[in-house]
């Protein structure tokens, strides 16, 4: 269908086709445990315990609680595997990552009097990693990606969806794009007798299986700058400022292979049975910046009692996306011999999008509690509560470059898909000798995802023409161990970290109780991490 390709044409693009997603904003407000090896080693419960690089990116309070100075650096070997399952069997990656999770450095100076002291520092830290890979079928199916198409593409006319003279959809209209691919590349086709209304090509005797393979890659990294004091060794307070840098990138692959389809016939004019097959080729990438504010109080009412509280405000991004897409398809009518249009196949992709959104991340709230028992022996417990159902996006207006508008749609989506999560850490580290440490520590955050959107009864908004989406569906767990060793100023640190995460694939969102192909994707993580530093 479509016939002519355009020069450059230039096009207020419209807010409801650019603007981002429930899933976007949902995929890049999380975080993950990282930070140095005694950090990591001890879950990470360290919101009352303090005196470690990592506290700058939790409670700033933290840095409150260093008696000197200190500089050091992590480093993190990754080992992955993702199992994506379906009932049909399942399909496994691996990877392997390494990357800096913490550099930083830490000053004192000594006041004496009631503040005792002032300290300063600046870390960088890896927040999470966006690296996964799904790659899974389902077979049969029970409806198609086109039906799904069709159905939201009711109302739009078919000439406004294709192509002809000085006439491009994708910049000169506010048409859905993925309806536009779709109506051009024969995915969906006119309802005979009903005007501006399409049909997919699963029917009453299609039998159709589907491929889907997603990678994503990217990062969240933080720069903190935090200060803090201590008052008279009991009140420990801080401040700081994180400036985060993220990178997202998505590249997501879905086809359909179906007999006895509703396929279309005589150029496009009219519809038949036969087989059909499609690829469907997505590439997303988000970039941004954003800050966040912290603050945080520790107290000390005896030696061996220590209470942590902090709070972290969201982190407010500027975020710029790109997407594009294709297809390739091919239609094949067994009554017909072969001939230059049967099979019916090509090619047709999308302009390339390009739009700037904002958004603002979950509030962060913690308590703390440390035992210290002697010179020899730490218990510390965490609490933190995260607001998922709290995140707030904004679409850039076609008026200006420079302003946004409360995505109303969207917001209201990610109250009805997402709740929020309550995340436990525990850690314990014990003295063996003045010089060597034995640490071990759990982490375990809740499912941020309502039950009814994974019962797959909550439409789930996507951008741009890649329908698919993955929202975790149990508890996330982290069980680490680790060992420390002091040789007069330096630290040698390192730990073992193992994390595993359960989430839901879809290939699209569930619709008129049609079930979109699914798949349980379960990936395990075994992190060796090593840390050295200077203490002066």
């Amino acid at each position: 269908m479509k016939k002519i390709l355009l020069p450059a044409v230039v096009a207020i693009l419209p807010a409801l086709a650019f603007a981002q997603s429930t899933v976007d904003a949902y995929n890049l407000s999380q975080t993950e445990m990282r930070g140095t090896a005694r950090f990591m080693s001890m879950g990470g419960a360290f919101t009352a315990l303090g005196g470690d690089l990592s506290t700058l990116g939790q409670n700033p309070a933290g840095v409150g609680v260093y008696r000197g100075s200190e500089i050091g650096a992590t480093l993190d070997i990754n080992f992955r595997s993702y199992n994506t399952q379906t009932s049909q069997g399942s399909v496994k990656e691996n990877q392997t990552k390494a990357f800096c999770n913490n550099f930083g450095y830490i000053g004192t100076a000594w006041i004496g009097s009631g503040l005792r002291s002032i300290s300063w520092g600046a870390t960088y830290g890896r927040v999470a990693s966006f690296d996964r890979i799904i790659n899974g079928y389902n077979n049969p199916t029970s409806t198609s990606l086109t039906n799904y198409i069709a159905g939201f593409s009711d109302g739009q006319p078919s000439s406004g969806l294709s192509f002809a003279e000085n006439y491009n959809p994708y910049l000169q209209s506010d048409y859905d794009w993925l309806s536009i691919l779709a109506y051009n590349s024969y995915m969906i086709n006119d309802r005979p007798g009903s005007p501006n209304s399409y049909q997919g090509l699963y029917q009453n005797g299609t039998v159709g299986d589907a491929l889907y393979k997603v990678r994503e890659r990217g990062y969240i990294d933080q720069y903190n700058f935090d200060i803090a004091g201590n008052v008279s060794d009991m009140v420990y307070w801080g401040i700081g400022i994180g400036v985060a840098d993220i990178s997202y990138t998505r590249d997501a692959y879905y086809s359909e292979s179906m007999a006895d389809a509703r396929i279309p016939a005589n150029g496009g004019s009219s519809t038949t049975t036969g087989d059909a097959g499609f690829e469907l080729s997505n590439t997303k990438h988000i970039t941004g910046n954003g800050w966040n504010f912290k603050a945080g109080v520790i107290v000390k009412p005896i030696q061996a009692l220590r209470l942590g509280f902090a709070v972290h405000t969201p982190t407010y991004f500027n975020l710029s996306h790109g997407y594009d897409a294709e297809v390739d398809y091919s239609y094949y009518d067994p009554s017909k011999a072969k001939s230059d249009n049967n099979p019916l196949a090509g090619n047709e992709y999308t302009e390339w999008a390009s739009f700037d959104s904002r958004l603002r991340t979950p509030w962060r709230i913690m308590v703390g509690a440390a035992v210290v028992i002697g010179n020899q022996a730490i218990v510390s417990v965490d609490y933190e509560r995260q607001a998922y159902n709290a995140m707030h996006v904004k679409y850039q207006t076609g008026d200006y470059y420079n302003t946004f508008e409360s995505d109303g749609v969207v917001n209201s989506n990610i109250k009805d898909i997402f709740q929020g999560a309550n995340i436990v850490r525990v850690g314990v580290e014990y003295r063996v000798t003045p010089q060597l440490s034995l640490r071990a520590g759990y982490n375990a955050q809740s499912c941020n995802v309502k039950q009814s959107a994974l019962d797959g009864n909550v439409e789930v908004l996507t951008s741009g023409t890649d329908p698919s989406f993955s929202l975790d569906s149990k508890l996330t767990q982290y069980i680490s161990c680790g060992v420390g060793y002091k040789y007069k100023g330096w630290y040698f640190d390192a730990a073992y970290v193992h994390k595993n995460r359960e989430s839901k694939f879809q290939a699209y969102t569930n619709w008129e109780g049609n079930i979109a192909p699914s798949a349980n994707v379960k990936e395990n993580y075994n992190s060796l991490v090593l840390s050295v530093g200077y203490k002066f």
